[in-house]
């Protein structure tokens, strides 16, 4: 079931009907993580400018430079989980709305989170997704356990903060959670695979769609699977 919908899910994202949305998406997560780039870069450059090490040693500020840029690198693959929950805010409902009408449409459509809930929920959840991805970062050096500190962090988080989303159109968020927490196990499979989404690089950066996509057909499965074990 899971896998089904994910493989639905990557072919509605990159179809003609979501192209104006991937091109939205696409932009705003690039720009995002350049601005983070941007920032990061003049910390380590004042850091640079500041030590007493680099300064007195030449071939010092050379090492620095190189061990700042791969630092980047790999810190801006911990900082995707958060930036795709920022972006997904910004396209729930769109995305949302046209799967639900093309692939459910007896069923009664969603509420609209609204931009302004939607930010503020997605907010919450970036900083949340920051927080864990700073403690699997501090794993990086450590074999084997760095893979499984990231995928299982992302897996649980991802999971968790997606699916709220897309439930959240349908459901109180006491019935979101009461939801989740019953298929607990589904909905983490579902973030492990965003998680290996967010492991790609290039990949990645389509995870706010894919993601979003992902747990819509996840959401409305759980549902189908109550209606029917209530009526059985």
């Amino acid at each position: 079931m899971i896998f089904q919908a994910a493989l639905r899910a990557v072919a509605q994202i990159f179809s003609k009907r979501f192209r104006r949305v991937l091109g939205l998406s696409l932009a705003l997560t690039i720009a995002l993580l350049l601005l983070v780039w941007a920032g990061l870069t003049r910390l380590f450059a004042a850091w640079i400018d500041q030590s007493a090490l680099v300064q007195s040693y030449g071939w010092a500020e050379a090492y620095a430079v190189f061990l700042a840029g791969f630092g980047l690198v790999i810190g801006l693959a911990y900082l995707i989980p958060a930036v795709s929950m920022l972006v997904a805010g910004f396209f729930l409902d769109d995305v949302a709305e046209k799967i639900e009408r093309a692939d459910y449409p007896a069923d009664p459509p969603g509420r609209p989170l609204g931009a302004g809930t939607a930010i503020l929920e997605v907010l919450r959840f970036a900083v949340l997704a920051l927080g864990v991805n700073l403690l699997a970062l501090l794993m990086l050096f450590i074999p084997v356990v760095n893979l499984f500190a990231f995928f299982a962090a992302n897996g649980w988080l991802l999971g968790r903060e997606y699916f709220s989303l897309a439930a959240s159109r349908f459901r109180t968020p006491e019935e979101t959670r009461a939801l989740r927490e019953r298929h607990s196990g589904t909905v983490t499979l579902a973030g492990l695979l965003i998680a290996g989404f967010v492991a790609v690089p290039i990949l990645n950066l389509f995870t706010p769609l894919f993601g979003t996509a992902l747990m819509v057909h996840v959401h409305k499965t759980i549902e189908r699977r109550e209606r029917a074990a209530r009526l059985a």
